[in-house]
């Protein structure tokens, strides 16, 4: 049972060092590097270890993440996406709970172009949450809709993380992208009938607002001058893949390519603002390629220390059926997103999950598929998801961490019920991805 002892060494002393503070990526190679030198060899694990890191980040799958990472930094530095949230909600007229609405509509849209769900929760808080405060809507029913479809990136393509779970799991990135468009637009399209319902029962939540009399025209003239045309965007990334003619990585470039050409074409280029957008691309970047420096040598210690088999081995003792395994893995997801963030949750659970999972015959794109929305979940549950602090920076004085806990406690019951939906019917998540091999 040597196994179990070196399996709850290594988890145990990752809680350990990010409970001390240390920064994720500098807690993960130092678990690393004790487990390497520990069970792989003494000196030739450390070797080991620097080989795997070097293999890690040289890898040519890994390019995407910088370049979407990049694409969405563009469009939010220039204040691109800014100008296509008041274009939208000129757009959505005489709907209970407009407002919050058009944040859905905003935050999916966006989504679909930054894969950034701090980017976008912050974007969205910053630009519509005093408006909707000013205009008597509810905190709960302001706050709630721009953390859910803010964590909405996190699923929808460009996601750098289905990037980062593609390449850790083994998983076709591009079909991991492609499979998460359809859960997005449901979850989108569930905040939208949650909204209207709760405000046609309580139309106290969400006060009707008095629009401006103005023309066809002046509504949706804005619309097609700044939202029409980062349909572009969107086609050029997710077109490019679903047509077979681009690897994930190449869909990625000519979206930062198409970025820079829309940001051009409205005049709101600079070099100073790109500047800014690699530099926040570099920092977010060099988090991920430091935790993926150790992950294959964390894999290896699990592998050979026998936790994986051993595990493995264990849970088959209890003759479970694949549905039962995927709801555990679900029910380990969303525990160590309550209190760790979601790239620690795929180093910790990706070298034992993806040998089960294959194991059992469970589809890849539905492992990848849960994995994401699960830990979109992770953003939103307390006490310690990440959105639920990004919310609190940008919520005004006097809305406390209770009002933010209430304001996204609905939308994480949809977001649940999704998941459920995914595991009891999988074609949810794989019925796209099997067009485009076709």
């Amino acid at each position: 049972m040597d196994w179990i002892l070196t399996l709850s060494l290594m988890l145990g002393g990752l809680a350990v060092l990010l409970l001390m503070g240390l920064p994720v990526a500098f807690a993960f190679i130092t678990v690393t590097m004790i487990g390497a030198f520990e069970v792989l060899g003494g000196d030739r694990g450390l070797l080991q270890l620097a080989r795997n890191s070097t293999q890690s980040v040289a890898n040519f799958q890994m390019a995407p993440i910088p370049l979407f990472i990049l694409m969405g930094e563009i469009l939010f530095q220039t204040g691109i996406a800014h100008r296509a949230i008041d274009a939208i909600e000129r757009v959505v007229t005489r709907v209970p709970g407009r407002l919050s609405v058009v944040t859905v509509f905003g935050g999916t849209i966006f989504a679909a172009l930054s894969g950034s769900t701090i980017a976008n929760t912050a974007m969205l808080g910053s630009t519509l949450m005093p408006g909707m405060l000013q205009r008597g809507y509810h905190p709960t029913m302001a706050m709630g809709p721009i953390m859910a479809s803010g964590a909405i990136a996190m699923l929808i393509p460009p996601s750098a993380l289905a990037v980062l779970v593609g390449s850790l799991a083994g998983i076709s990135i591009s079909g991991l992208l492609i499979a998460g468009v359809i859960p997005a637009l449901m979850l989108a399209g569930a905040f939208v009938v949650y909204i209207i319902g709760r405000s046609i029962l309580d139309p106290s939540v969400a006060p009707p607002d008095d629009l401006p009399e103005m023309t066809l025209a002046e509504r949706w003239r804005p619309f097609m001058i700044y939202v029409a045309p980062l349909s572009v965007l969107f086609a050029v990334v997710i077109g490019s893949l679903l047509m077979g003619f681009a690897t994930p990585t190449e869909s990625a470039a000519l979206g930062c390519l198409a970025a820079l050409v829309i940001g051009a074409a409205y005049r709101a280029l600079s070099l100073s603002k790109i500047a800014k957008a690699l530099m926040e691309t570099v920092k977010l970047s060099v988090m991920i390629l430091f935790i993926m420096a150790a992950s294959q040598t964390f894999a290896q210690v699990l592998s050979f220390s026998g936790a994986t088999n051993g595990l493995i081995a264990a849970i088959n003792a209890v003759d479970p059926t694949p549905t039962m395994v995927l709801v555990g893995m679900i029910l380990i997801l969303l525990f160590l997103g309550c209190f760790v963030d979601q790239v620690s949750m795929l180093m910790v659970t990706v070298p034992v999950f993806v040998p089960l999972a294959a194991q059992l015959g469970i589809n890849e794109l539905v492992l990848g598929v849960v994995y994401l929305l699960t830990m979109e979940i992770g953003l939103l549950t307390p006490p310690f998801g990440l959105l639920l602090f990004v919310m609190r920076g940008v919520a005004p004085e006097g809305i406390g961490m209770k009002h933010i806990y209430a304001a996204v406690t609905p939308f994480l019951v949809i977001k649940l019920a999704v998941l459920a939906l995914i595991v009891w019917q999988p074609a949810i998540g794989t019925w796209l991805p099997g067009l485009m091999a076709h």
